[in-house]
């Protein structure tokens, strides 16, 4: 380079290939050129985008690219299409905040058309950014030709597959206890529910339940939920748990008997009777609260009895439940089973109703203080001589994943999906997905999917998909419309939009008795829409109905590790029903990004590095390298070390930057292909042979981190052993050895760029341009493995293994390598060829080759065992502890290979005429087994969960584990 030229940074470079691309429409043309008969379909979960990209999102794109790419070079045409999640509460929290409304009320004040247009205007808000991000981070994605899903096509297609659930009779109507949010005042489905937990300190309370016709006698109920006791109406016991009655001072309790020391806690009690819970039953006790007593409530004789349930236990608590049926799924179905009467004096804001004349209006379970009602409850209580005792309470609570107010297990009305019909064909059709890791088959995913309830649809929000049902207001009969064409041909009125505020005043007469038909109020929960986002992006079935069926299920998807329970699940879900097909054939999924300290990333602390800052100090390519090599593609959690991303940039990204230099240095206007004989040549082109068929065996598997890692082994290698060991030939005089390295090194790189193409685009790209290409190395076809000589790799690793100890010991001893050595033993046999590189390496006048039993000791000697010697002795004790430390390194690779953890025990078994091994095991066995975790040791051969046939001590040795249950 001219003298003053200023080198430009990598992040400056990959800015120039971004500016190439979008000249020359390399994405366009790589997609182009495939044929559209030889679809790879790949479904990409949409975003929101009322938040900017975060580490989470940068993960999921990046495996998102390079599954694509590679799939592209392997000549698939893999269609890109970016989407945008619209509908649902972080939308409408947001435009609460901004118009400052604080409930239901005021919204509906406003008008429902005025809130869903200041949705629909904020639902985009930060989409410019999100194209510069996703476009500087090198991910090739259709932006423009994006779908949305509040898009009229979309919306449809949801209809559609809902009135096709509908048709199949898998959707019902109930009345079933769920979580709601009191802040958001809609249901939650399970799958909501499952993200929001936390830890948290609640009141826990045991209540004194006054008997009817008993002097001073009263049942113990405890209770982590002390707003819930207005709504009390039945205790439950266990029919066949024993109960005691017990004095304390003037008064009886009744409580089970295993817990009687745990709940009177050191108080002298006397027992005065024995029962079983069926003793007990029908017994009738006083209400806690006066609220009820003059109100006409169903199965009035019912009300505040003891009744008997399966569901108690002495676990935890007194062995007596207190039942309130508004308020859990248990108490429902006995208050179903036993005709109780039903109490809900809890609204779905989370208010208490007028009855509750001392709280009335008051938050159940307030987001600021979420135990300040439940103080006053128990207050009210101990004043009334019904408190027992209370303590504190640490226990995991549900909280609404969007605005993080404390849940309600609350009876409501709900819209399901009768998800338990479908449920043994899930499991069924779940077999045949690819996880990525495999692990989550039958573990995370597969778990949730056997304990999977019916999916509560309907949200009682505005701001959404509005469910597609009419019900007649005489008669009830119900109308679900499948599309916009059937309303427009029932109401004979244009539609244009089907938006809530749209539709909700279209009508039209019933069927059955001339009624008006009107649209019942909920929208559709979110998850809906994106379990239909296979079928809403293309309009199905109303448009590309054809491509759509002969590319069903998608190849791949790609999303984070709670999306088993989200996304995964939901796309399951519907497929299943719809079609008794999976919506997906492959799957990865990624971990969670942690701030570098292990804590959650968070703005207001400022404990992880701006993506996009860091973007501009590194490169894309080092970020999205150090995520894909890490183990948060395999579902595992990462705390992001921007010290990492800086040292793929200096180990990747500079080192191989300076092997194009040296290239540039050499490189001639053309360059004729060579077939060399150099060992080093033969060798390189081998390795970049072993690289591609290593990466494109890992892709083909999805296994991302396998796939890229050995592409930074190979650079290191090139530049500190290939290029290293040929700078002399490159300089040389010999014309013809100058012409095959540098032939080689072309060859060489051009395999390297497309290998590495998927994984560091800009990297590759660079490389592509540096050995004379015009066009993209995107647009070019996957490299073939090509000849792979063991031998030469053998050879070279016995070289290099040799070259590392030999230099170990010189540091050991503080010889250093400037000095040079006399003689070399080794005990390898190795071509001449590669003498003269293990010579040079070394520093030494002359190799000799001897075997293993030959290699002179004694005090002058520096001698590894049965590798080499620089003359120093080495005991046999010390050979046994190297033996030893070389096995347990065999059964701990074993271990990995059978997937054990540190939990697991195993058997070690062992074949070898080796006396020396055999006495290294007798002398060393309890070190061995420490070391590896194992119960035994023991001679023999059989069928182990994994095994090995090694050379150690050079004689041949047969390994094998299994695991001890």
């Amino acid at each position: 380079m001219s003298e003053g030229k200023i080198k430009k940074s990598f992040p400056e470079i990959e800015e120039e290939i971004l500016k190439f691309w979008e000249e020359n429409k390399t994405f366009e043309k790589s997609v182009a050129q495939r044929d559209e008969k030889n679809l790879y379909v790949f479904y990409d979960g949409p975003p929101f985008a009322t938040g900017l990209p975060h580490y989470g999102h940068i993960v999921a794109g990046t495996m998102k690219d390079v599954v694509p790419r590679y799939w592209t070079m392997r000549g698939k045409r893999v269609e890109r299409r970016w989407g945008w999640d619209c509908h649902g509460l972080p939308i409408e929290n947001i435009v609460e905040k901004e118009l400052n409304l604080k409930s239901r009320k005021d919204i509906e004040a406003l008008g429902v058309a005025k809130f869903n247009e200041a949705c629909r205007s904020k639902v985009l808000m930060y989409a410019d950014e999100w194209k510069k991000i996703v476009k500087r981070l090198g991910r090739w994605v259709d932006m423009e030709n994006d779908y949305k899903t509040m898009d009229v096509s979309f919306m449809e297609s949801v209809w559609w597959v809902f009135k096709s659930l509908w048709e199949k009779g898998l959707v019902y109507e109930g009345y079933k206890s769920m979580h709601i949010c009191p802040r958001c005042e809609t249901t939650l489905s399970n799958i909501e529910v499952s993200d929001g937990y936390k830890d948290i300190s609640d009141i826990s309370v045991i209540v004194k339940f006054k008997l009817v016709g008993e002097k001073n006698v009263y049942a113990l109920a405890w209770t982590t939920t002390p707003w819930t006791l207005p709504g009390n109406v039945a205790l439950a016991v266990g029919a066949d748990i024993d109960y005691a009655k017990v004095k304390i001072g003037g008064e009886f309790y009744i409580l089970a008997t295993e817990l009687l020391e745990e709940v009177l806690n050191g108080k002298k009690y006397e027992v005065t009777e024995r029962m079983k819970g069926k003793d007990l039953e029908n017994k009738k006790y006083e209400p806690l609260f006066p609220f009820f007593l003059d109100k006409d409530l169903p199965h009035k004789d019912n009300l505040y009895k003891i009744v008997t349930a399966g569901f108690v236990s002495t676990d935890d608590g007194t062995g007596i439940v207190h039942i309130a049926p508004a308020f859990g799924e248990d108490d429902m179905n006995l208050g179903r089973e036993k005709n109780l009467s039903f109490i809900q004096h809890v609204k779905t804001d989370g208010r208490f109703t007028d009855d509750i004349t001392p709280w009335a209006g008051r938050e159940v379970k307030p987001k600021v203080d979420p135990t300040g009602t439940d103080a006053l409850v128990v207050e009210y209580l101990a004043k009334a001589g019904l408190l027992f005792s209370q303590q504190r309470y640490e226990h995991s609570y549900p909280h609404c994943w969007r605005c993080e107010s404390p849940l309600l297990n609350y009876a409501a009305s709900s819209w399901f999906i009768k998800v338990t019909a479908v449920e043994e064909e899930m499991l069924k059709l779940a077999k045949e997905i690819n996880w990525v890791p495999a692990h989550l088959k039958e573990g995370r995913f597969g778990q949730w999917l056997e304990s999977t309830k019916d999916w509560s649809i309907s949200r009682s929000r505005y701001w959404g998909n509005p469910m597609p049902v009419w019900r007649c207001d005489s008669c009830k009969k119900i109308r679900v419309i499948g599309s916009k064409e059937e309303l427009e041909k029932l109401s004979q009125k244009k539609v244009s939009d089907i938006h809530k505020h749209f539709i909700d005043e279209i009508t039209f007469k019933c069927e059955k008795c001339s009624g008006q038909m009107r649209r019942i109020p909920e929208v559709f929960d979110c998850w809906v829409e994106s379990g239909s986002m296979p079928y809403g992006q293309m309009h199905y079935p109303f448009e590309n109905k054809k491509k759509f069926e002969e590319n069903f299920p998608a190849e791949f998807i790609g999303e984070g590790v709670d999306q088993t329970r989200g996304w995964f699940y939901t796309l399951h879900v519907l497929s299943t029903a719809l079609f008794a097909r999976p919506a997906y054939k492959n799957v990865i999924a990624n971990g969670i990004v942690l701030a570098e300290d292990g804590q959650k990333m968070s703005k207001s602390k400022n404990n992880y590095p701006d993506p996009m800052a860091l973007v501009n100090k590194y490169g894309a390519d080092a970020l999205r390298y150090y995520l894909t090599t890490s183990a948060v593609m395999k579902a595992e959690d990462l705390c992001f070390s921007e010290k990492q991303v800086d040292e793929v940039y200096k180990k990747v990204i500079l080192i191989l930057e300076n092997v194009l230099s040296f290239y540039e240095m050499y490189k001639e206007k053309k360059i004729k292909e060579v077939k060399s004989r150099h060992i080093l040549d033969r060798w390189v082109l081998s390795k970049v042979n072993e690289l591609v068929r290593d990466v494109t065996v890992a892709m083909e598997a999805y296994d991302l981190p396998a796939a890229a890692k050995p592409i930074a082994e190979f650079i290191n290698e090139l530049s500190t052993w290939y290029i290293r060991r040929s700078r002399d030939r490159f300089k040389s005089a010999d014309s013809e050895d100058k012409k095959a390295a540098l032939s080689t090194l072309d060859t060489i790189l051009k395999k390297l760029a497309l290998v590495a193409a998927p994984f560091t685009p800009f990297l590759a790209e660079e490389i592509w341009r540096k050995v004379g290409n015009k066009e993209s190395v995107h647009l070019e076809k996957w490299p073939e493995s090509g000849e792979i000589l063991p031998e030469v790799l053998e050879q070279m690793g016995k070289v290099k293994k040799i070259v590392e100890e030999v230099l170990a010991g010189r540091d050991e001893v503080g010889i250093k390598i400037r000095q040079p050595l006399a003689e070399l033993v080794i005990a390898e046999k190795i071509g001449e060829e590669y003498l003269e590189i293990l010579k040079d390496e070394v520093n030494v006048k002359t190799v000799k080759m001897v075997a293993k039993d030959e290699l002179p000791k004694g005090e002058k000697w520096l001698e590894k065992a049965g590798i080499f010697s620089l003359n120093l002795e080495i005991s046999e004790e010390l050979k046994k502890e190297g033996l030893i430390r070389d096995l347990t390194r065999q059964v701990n690779a074993l271990r990995k290979k059978a997937g054990l953890t540190i939990k697991d025990q195993v058997d070690i078994f062992y074949e070898t005429v080796d006396e020396l091994i055999m006495g290294a095991i007798a002398d060393h066995e309890e070190k061995l087994k420490n070391d590896t975790l194992s119960r035994a040791i023991k001679p023999g051969k059989g069928d182990f969960d994994a095994e090995a046939e090694l050379e150690l001590n050079g004689a041949k040795f047969w390994l094998g584990i299994k695991k001890f249950n």
